[in-house]
């Protein structure tokens, strides 16, 4: 039995759509791969793709709590 490639790669997102999802431009995922900073990435051919649920993870260790000089936040 094989798998539709548009469901085996449902959960994948495009470089143009990870960035929608996150609210950047494609420049910025591009310069945060070359620096090895953003979210992971799936090389398929000459293809770059995100992971859905690995952008949302990634994300999630990007939460930092914020540090003001008076304490309020």
């Amino acid at each position: 039995m094989s798998i539709p490639p548009e469901k085996l790669l449902a959960d994948f997102l495009t470089p143009k759509e990870a960035a929608a999802e996150l609210r950047v431009c494609e420049q910025t995922l591009h310069r945060w791969r070359r620096l090895d900073e953003g979210p992971p990435i799936t090389k398929l051919g000459r293809r770059t793709l995100y992971r859905r649920s690995s952008l949302q993870t990634w994300l999630r260790t990007q939460e930092r709590r914020a540090h003001s000089e008076g304490g309020a936040q």
